[in-house]
């Protein structure tokens, strides 16, 4: 019945703490709908990249970003790779580089 000025108050700032948490909800959702949509698939398909140049090995037809297709002929240690484009032609380029591996070669038979 008796309802001091006080008591209404600490009321009326409680409703106005779950209205700001409300206006944050919107926001947390676009965040995880953009991290779903955008980031986990970016980071997935940029780990698979680095998992497919990490397997590059000699004799490997490879396509690069340039769009030339060639045979590697030699891995470097300092994260280089020479890809054979013609008969004679080779070309030195960064792993990195490598965009898709058109047909893998089998690995040697330790006889």
């Amino acid at each position: 019945m008796f309802v001091t000025p006080a008591y209404a108050q600490d009321a009326s700032a409680a409703a106005g703490g779950m209205a700001a948490f409300g206006q944050f909800v919107p926001l947390i959702l676009i965040f995880v709908i953009m991290y779903f949509l955008l980031i986990r698939p970016q980071q997935k398909k940029a780990k698979e990249h680095k998992s497919m140049v990490d397997a590059l090995r000699r004799g490997d037809m490879v396509l690069t970003q340039a769009g030339i297709i060639g045979k590697i002929v030699h891995l470097r240690e300092d994260g280089e790779v020479e890809v054979e484009i013609a008969k004679d032609i080779k070309v030195r380029m960064i792993r990195s580089a490598v965009v898709q591996v058109l047909s893998k070669t089998e690995p040697a038979a330790n006889n």
